[in-house]
């Protein structure tokens, strides 16, 4: 039976099994952003906590697109288990850095997982990750826009109050 299963399984089991890692880290990511909403919060940067909560709640919509299309293929999607998260940090800068460098290991998560598809010819999820692809530009852009409010503003004085205030104002457009 289960090999009759796997025939009415839209993708291939490396597929699938790649999605999976990529729920995980979707999850793992939310995880991370609630820890630094609660990091900012604890540490007066009000702006900054309600950034990162909303980041949160993003990351865990791309959790669960990704598992709606596994089960949509008809694989088996794993909720994962999420342990490990880092939840203190040395200081306001070292919270954007850790944003922006988790950002760009999805990225690279995501085009690793566009290679397998390209390789195995699996169209409809490289169609499906083309959303996820175009979203990590925005995500990488606004990270790194973020961090660069540091070096703009500076933090001595107000700086990190005024960085604070600034974070929530970042947008991406494409045009």
């Amino acid at each position: 039976m289960k090999d009759l299963m796997r025939i009415k399984c839209l993708i291939s089991q490396d597929i699938e099994t790649l999605l999976n890692q990529q729920i995980k880290k979707e999850a793992h990511s939310s995880s991370l952003y609630l820890a630094m909403s609660s990091w900012c919060d604890q540490n007066g940067f009000d702006f900054s906590a309600d950034y990162f909560l909303k980041q949160s709640e993003e990351e865990r919509v791309h959790q669960l697109k990704l598992f709606k299309y596994v089960l949509d293929m008809g694989g088996n999607a794993i909720s994962p288990e999420v342990t490990g998260i880092k939840t203190d940090f040395a200081g306001f800068r070292e919270v954007f850095e850790d944003a922006l460098e988790a950002e760009i290991a999805i990225t690279q998560s995501f085009k690793n997982l566009a290679a397998k598809c390209h390789k195995e010819q699996d169209f409809v999820t490289m169609e499906f990750l083309n959303w996820f692809l175009k979203e990590q530009r925005e995500e990488e852009y606004k990270a790194r826009r973020a961090l660069e409010l540091f070096e703009v503003i500076g933090e001595e004085g107000t700086g990190r109050w005024e960085i604070d205030k600034h974070v929530n104002k970042i947008t991406y457009s494409e045009a």
